[in-house]
């Protein structure tokens, strides 16, 4: 079964620099299990909130807002596609990705 992981972090969460190697080392380390066990299919980190583009259609219209679609706490850092044996096996992978440790993974199953 396919889940998509969105890698959700606290941009005002403070991270010293040497959190922040830590962390891409973690990442790079996650990143190279999960390819080995042939469970990652792609991921990437994603630009920051302030490059985001909102569109939404209303009355027939197109709308175009600079920022997020909501105002959150969390914001969609990055994400992976995996593809589990079960739910089960797809918290595992989750619970092991470094970002877990301060921000939060958001498991979804795809239809």
């Amino acid at each position: 079964m396919k889940y998509l992981l969105l890698i959700c972090a606290d941009p005002n969460t403070e991270v010293t620099p040497e959190d922040e190697a830590g962390m891409a080392v973690g990442t790079a380390d996650w990143v190279t299990e999960m390819d080995g066990r042939g469970v990652r299919l792609q991921g990437s980190r994603l630009r920051p909130v302030s490059d985001a583009t909102t569109v939404r259609v209303r009355d027939g219209k197109v709308a175009v807002a600079d920022g997020p679609f909501a105002d959150t706490k969390e914001h969609i850092a990055g994400y992976d596609i995996i593809e589990c044996a079960d739910l089960d096996e797809a918290i595992e992978v989750a619970g092991k990705h470094p970002v877990a440790r301060f921000g939060t993974i958001d498991v979804r199953p795809f239809w």
